[in-house]
């Protein structure tokens, strides 16, 4: 993340007060007042009213608040919504709609893969990193890619296999 660009709101702003933040999400620019302890993941949830981006351990551990932050995987709970300022940042939200899903969800659907739910989004963001910089990764780059990301209902087994049939097919 480039530090000039998020000085600006991180000088103006103490722990006291409320400031405006300026965000890429999903294409689209939004402001969102934001106090110096909120984390990305609430100002997605809270302020933008993105809800695929989950909050499950608020610490880093599951990856269910996986989004794209500058094209890197990150977990937003960990976050700090004035580092994000003037960032790009694409949730679960711009990688697919119900009618029109994307390459990985659709792979996850057709495998299985998909149990609860709760893990998904941060599973198909952990992928659409992935793939982003890989467009044909090997099983063991698909496993680290998706080390972050804690599946509680339905293992891992069909997410690989998802995702090694997406590197299988055209990009």
């Amino acid at each position: 993340m480039n530090a000039d660009r998020n000085t600006e709101a991180t000088d103006d702003c103490d722990t006291s007060r409320q400031c405006e933040i300026r965000l890429l999400v999903n294409g689209a620019e939004h402001r969102a007042n934001v106090s110096a302890h909120d984390s990305l993941a609430t100002v997605l949830r809270d302020h933008l009213n993105l809800k695929g981006t989950k909050i499950g351990c608020n610490a880093g551990e599951c990856g269910a608040c996986t989004v794209m932050l500058d094209d890197r995987a990150v977990c937003a709970c960990l976050v700090p919504a004035l580092r994000a300022q003037g960032s790009s940042i694409r949730t679960i939200e711009g990688e697919g709609h119900p009618e029109s899903l994307s390459r990985i969800q659709q792979a996850l659907l057709d495998h299985g893969a998909i149990q609860c739910g709760f893990c998904t989004p941060g599973v198909v963001m952990s992928l659409a990193a992935l793939f982003q910089r890989n467009p044909s990764p090997v099983e063991q780059q698909i496993r680290i890619a998706l080390q972050g990301n804690v599946c509680r209902c339905s293992g891992y087994t069909k997410i690989i296999e998802a995702a090694k049939s997406l590197a299988q097919g055209p990009v």
